[in-house]
Parts: C-alpha cells; structure tokens; sequence
C-alpha cells in the first residue's frame, strides 16, 4: 500500500465518525453523541493506522477498545441494551437513542460503506471469540446460516410480546435481556467454535445482526479487491479468511461476498500485495 494511501484511509474513517459525531450532537444537543462517536472513530482509525504500518495487534486494539467500551460502559454501567433487543425497544417506543442510533450507523445505513467492518474491527461478540484457537475454519462451512433468521425473529417475536403484555418495567427487563443475551451468545459462540473448530462460527450461523449487515454490504463502497495481474492463484487469502470468502473475484456476486468482514488477514497474507 503506498504511504499516501496508507495515511488516507484512517483520516478518512475519522471524518465520517467526526461527521457523524458533530451532527448528532448539534441536532440532538447532547454532549454524549459528540464523544461517543469521536471516541469510536478515534479507536477505529488508530487500528486502521497500526494495520497500515503492519502492526499484528491492529485489529485486536480496535476490537478492544470499542468492543469493552460498548460492552462495560454502554452496556452494563449505562443499562443501555446495545443488542438487537434493545434496538427494537427504542424502535417501538418511537425514540431516536441510544440503540436505534448505533444501529442505523454501524449496521444498517453504515454498510453501505464500510460493508461487514463492524464484525471484524468493533463487535464485542466477536472480540470474546477471538481469543479462541482456532482462528481460521479447520472444517467445511456448514449450511445452517438459516438458523441467523429465527435467532433475528425471536429478538422481535420477545420485545413485541412486551409491548402487546404491556410488561410493567421494561426497561429493567432489557437490561437483564442484555445480560442473559450476552451470556447465551458467548457461551452458543464457545460451543460452535469448538464444535466447527471455527472462532467466527457464531458469527456465521447464530449472530442475528448479519441480517441487517448482509444485504447492505452488498453495495459497499470500501470492499476488498484483487489486482487480477498480480496474483499467482497461491490460495494463501482462502485459506486465512475466518469467513470463507473468496476475495479474487472482484464481483459483487462473488462467493460469499457479504460475509467479509474487512478483517484484512488476507491482505496481510498476499505474498504479492495483489489485495
């Protein structure tokens, strides 16, 4: 990568989470919205920068610091339910916070264009996951990505029961739905990941969000791409993507295509710098 594009890209991200930042908070007049998305976009940028310079731990000091950020304070200090639920809670309840914003920018209107990114330098799932052994898949994809659909139905099947019960203190049952979500998803991701000897099998078959993130990075404007006069057809790039995409074709329909989650391990991998 050449050094003016090695520093383009992090100041780039920057200034759409800035972008971001600034208008949320003029628009919504809290202070909040300034420092939570400067903070995001700092973290992301800085991980963007260590890759550029060949740093090893670059994606894992983005996943990091967003990841613990969104889990810890978000999360459990600030009681807000940062999962799917509590993004069809402020749905439901016609407010414009917490959950409903995080979810417009980074899994809904944001994949347009930065695609999967969101799994792959910032979701607190996957950073948990990580740490696992088996970073890239020992097995043949399984063909139970359907099971992502009914784990995104009952998210909304439970929070719209809540609301037709009329459930007295919901609020307090979204953030224990946090908790016990959280504790089901790692430990579904824990099992999968020995089970497929595969860290980012929870992310592939369970992980109700990639139905947002799936179809939205289809048309991704930041997407990986290959230099077809540059690559030898070496395989190093499939065997080292945790999604099992296959990143040499540049088309849109190419296999697996919404599954990249711009973790760059084949970038990294390329022993001809074709990606």
């Amino acid at each position: 990568m050449k050094t003016g594009k090695k520093n383009l890209l992090p100041i780039i991200f920057l200034v759409i989470f800035e972008t971001v930042a600034v208008t949320l908070w003029l628009t919504k007049n809290n202070l909040f919205y300034l420092l939570n998305f400067s903070y995001i976009g700092i973290s992301i940028s800085l991980g963007i920068f260590l890759f550029t310079r060949k740093n090893k731990h670059a994606r894992r000091v983005t996943q990091l610091l967003v990841g613990t950020y969104m889990l810890i304070y978000l999360g459990l200090i600030s009681g807000e339910n940062m999962q799917i639920e509590g993004f069809w809670y402020y749905l439901f309840t016609g407010v414009f916070e917490a959950a409903t914003i995080h979810y417009a920018v980074a899994k809904i209107f944001g994949p347009l264009i930065f695609g999967r990114g969101w799994c792959g330098f910032a979701c607190w799932t996957a950073m948990i996951l990580d740490f696992l052994p088996y970073k890239t898949p020992n097995k043949p994809r399984k063909k139970i990505g359907w099971i992502r659909y009914i784990t995104f139905a009952v998210s909304l099947i439970f929070v719209t029961a809540l609301f037709l019960a009329k459930a007295g203190n919901i609020e307090r049952i979204m953030f224990r739905a946090f908790i016990i979500g959280n504790v089901l998803y790692y430990a579904f991701g824990i099992v999968l990941a020995f089970l497929f000897k595969d860290n980012r099998a929870f992310c592939k078959y369970i992980c109700p969000i990639t139905v947002f993130l799936k179809p939205m990075s289809y048309f991704s404007l930041i997407r990986i791409k290959c230099d077809t006069k540059k690559c030898v057809s070496c395989g190093k790039c499939s065997k080292v993507c945790p999604m099992d995409v296959d990143v040499t074709d540049n088309s849109r329909k190419r296999k697996n295509g919404t599954e990249c989650i711009l973790c760059m391990e084949c970038v990294k991998h390329c022993p001809k710098d074709a990606l």
